[in-house]
């Protein structure tokens, strides 16, 4: 199964505990986001700072990938 991107950047991190520790939350927070593969939106910058996860593949919805339908 493939992971999501909040799998992903915990495991970027070191492993769900790693990253929760970097962020100053704990442990069943970013276990939430895992399991229904959404960051909340102010954590979105903090997470891709400390994991290299890009904010676009974390939440496509506030971040959409600039490549495509922005004219930019």
């Amino acid at each position: 199964m493939e992971q999501n991107a909040a799998e992903r950047a915990a495991k970027a991190a070191g492993g769900q505990s790693a990253l929760a520790r970097v962020l100053g939350c704990t442990p069943q927070n970013v276990q939430r986001w895992c399991a229904s593969g959404r960051v909340p939106a102010e954590r979105v910058i903090p997470v891709e700072e400390a994991t290299g996860v890009s904010r676009h593949e974390l939440r496509p919805d506030l971040y959409p990938d600039k490549a495509y339908g922005t004219g930019i």
